[in-house]
């Protein structure tokens, strides 16, 4: 049995990182080396309908938060991209059509990398469905690889950008997850993250986790058949870092010009740093 202590929220709220020995699993402190099997189990039941949930719980705002996140990138041809914890390719997907779009015949390469098997089982099945198809060597679409955050089986310098959305918050060990995006990035590369943060709005918060704590499990329960697992998945959100307090960890990692935006009244932050 994994020794597990209870928390209120507001005990949980934005609570950093501290003991390397346990991590939280939402509202939740697990021994550290649990977590990634339990995270592992929460998306093995939610892979299916991860996408349709992610439209259904944000009212499509998703869409437009992801899109901020291509914008702030701006890929370019000739780009060769890491997306981590994108085991769907939602993310490597718009970056991929952003740079095809413009620019028809130049190259992208782009590597989704995520710890779980189905979620980027769903995510080849989307590729091939969508006609987007998979990798056809360097520089020649979209490729899957099976690898941790905090261990990434990639070499040192090897991008030219790292992107991670809402997945940063499940990592065991940030510091280690942040310390391997640097690793992986070119002098000159980008890091971008989007993540949940901490709603500013004093009337918005309020609605924002009446809706969350009561709403989100039961569409869960409903769409997918697992109410559990969104409910963790709300708790894990309140457990994170305000942005800045975030922002801060991205430049212990090395990490200069770091920056964030807040969207949605706070409700979303978009991270950025760069290798120099």
């Amino acid at each position: 049995m994994v020794p597990i202590m209870q928390h209120t929220e507001s005990e949980q709220r934005g609570k950093p990182e501290s003991d390397p020995e346990i991590a939280s699993f939402g509202f939740r402190t697990v021994r550290a080396p649990e977590k990634a099997g339990l995270v592992r189990q929460v998306f093995n039941n939610v892979a299916e309908r991860y996408d349709i949930m992610n439209d259904v719980m944000s009212g499509g705002l998703h869409r437009l938060w992801k899109k901020a996140l291509v914008d702030h990138l701006a890929p370019r041809p000739g780009i060769k991209l890491l997306d981590v914890a994108g085991g769907t390719g939602d993310i490597a997907f718009r970056i991929h059509d952003r740079v095809k779009d413009r620019w028809p015949d130049a190259a992208v390469e782009i590597t989704v990398c995520d710890i779980n098997d189905r979620m980027l089982a769903v995510g080849r099945d989307r590729a091939i469905d969508s006609n987007r198809g998979l990798s056809l060597g360097p520089g020649r679409g979209i490729s899957w690889i099976s690898g941790d955050a905090e261990r990434l089986p990639v070499p040192d310098q090897s991008y030219d950008a790292y992107t991670i959305a809402f997945g940063i918050r499940n990592v065991t060990h940030r510091a280690r997850a942040l310390h391997e995006a640097f690793r992986v990035l070119r002098p000159g590369g980008r890091f971008l993250c989007l993540e949940f943060s901490q709603v500013q709005a004093p009337v918005l918060d309020r609605i924002y986790d009446t809706y969350s704590f009561n709403v989100i499990p039961r569409m869960g329960q409903l769409i997918a058949g697992d109410a559990d697992s969104y409910r963790y998945l709300v708790e894990s959100i309140r457990r994170f870092p305000d942005a800045r307090s975030f922002a801060a960890e991205i430049e212990q990692a090395g990490f200069s010009r770091v920056s964030h935006r807040l969207m949605t009244g706070g409700v979303v932050a978009l991270h950025s740093g760069w290798r120099i």
